[in-house]
């Protein structure tokens, strides 16, 4: 497995080596644990007042706001952790609006009897990831329930950001002849979390995607503000949501097989495990709808970050069947892409 880079900094002595129920009752444990494990890494002028509430400067403008949960089973898989993906997919839902992401808080379900090592790990990833995507965390919880009431560690994270003046994306927005751009190949997070799962014995080279997406969002407003919609197709994968922006704006929309791009091995995946590419978790690709004129400029301003090196117009908007979303194969015809009644990889993120 790999280990991240900062894992050069060494575990901090405490007074155990696990999660003890003593570390959530708000005593001396608790503080050590928040002193010696969070504070050193998450540490800002905002945090470290260590008040019950962040006082934050707006910089003007509206605030987006993003709350999720992140319980994912392994915590750490090929191409990332919990933590990473706690901060990255917070980060990614605020940006998706327009925003630029500033400020995260972060509360923690820690299972007792917890290694303090594996939670040192995960608390470099979010430091990590948190310096990559430009935002402070500058709040936080942390509590301790009985062994075997989690399992492991739970996270949950709420983003804020601010939208600039004459920013309008939202999934009401498409009109007939929109591009719809995909930045990168699909279900490479949901497919590197599945294979690596206790009881899969797959050889693969499959790995998870997670990335925050806002410096690539500031480079295509760069272009345009004329966005018409933006998501991460995370649970649900592309499918999903592209049959929420169908609906959401009465519009149908029509894709082509040929050009949505899966990588070979999670390919491979997919089909061994008899599951759809399109509909698996993505935590690191957005799907853009943009107006025709602007696709190409928008296209290459993508590409030109490493992010979205393999970005791809993938189909359009079209009056044709309203509410539908279809897929052009490769001998002729078209194939409805409709959303799932079930979940196919439960505990994804």
């Amino acid at each position: 497995m790999d280990f991240p880079e900062s894992l050069s900094c060494p575990v901090p002595i405490l007074s155990h080596d696990t999660v003890q129920l003593a570390h959530g009752a708000g005593g001396k444990l608790s503080n050590e644990m928040i002193d010696k494990i969070f504070l050193p890494r998450f540490t800002n002028t905002t945090l470290e007042k260590m008040e019950d509430q962040a006082i934050l400067e707006n910089p003007g403008g509206r605030i987006a706001f993003s709350t999720d949960t992140f319980v994912v089973d392994p915590i750490f898989f090929p191409g990332g952790d919990i933590g990473d993906l706690a901060i990255n997919g917070t980060v990614n839902d605020v940006a998706m609006s327009g925003a630029q992401p500033l400020y995260l808080s972060a509360g923690f379900i820690l299972e007792e009897g917890l290694p303090f090592e594996t939670l040192h790990r995960i608390v470099l990833s979010m430091e990590k990831a948190a310096n990559i995507a430009g935002i402070q965390i500058v709040a936080g919880d942390t509590k301790v329930v009985n062994r075997g009431s989690c399992d492991k560690l739970f996270i949950n994270t709420t983003g804020f950001g601010f939208v600039p003046d004459g920013i309008n994306i939202s999934a009401s927005n498409l009109k007939a002849g929109d591009k719809i751009i995909l930045s990168g190949t699909l279900a490479d997070h949901g497919m590197a979390v599945m294979t690596s799962r206790e009881g899969l014995s797959f050889q693969s080279t499959v790995k998870s995607d997670t990335a925050g997406l806002n410096h690539m969002v500031n480079d295509m407003l760069a272009v345009s503000h004329d966005i018409h919609a933006l998501r991460d197709p995370t649970r649900g994968g592309l499918a999903t949501t592209l049959n929420e922006f169908a609906a959401t704006s009465n519009v149908g929309i029509q894709l082509e097989d040929g050009k949505i791009p899966v990588k070979d091995d999670v390919r491979g995946a997919c089909e061994l495990l008899g599951i759809d590419p399109l509909y698996v978790a993505n935590e690191g690709k957005l799907v853009a709808v943009v107006p025709p004129e602007i696709a190409d400029t928008m296209l290459a301003a993508m590409q030109n970050n490493p992010l979205g090196a393999n970005a791809v117009i993938i189909g359009e908007v079209t009056d044709n069947h309203p509410g539908v979303v279809a897929l052009r194969m490769g001998l002729g015809g078209n194939r409805i892409v409709d959303m799932t009644v079930g979940e196919q990889l439960p505990r994804i993120c």
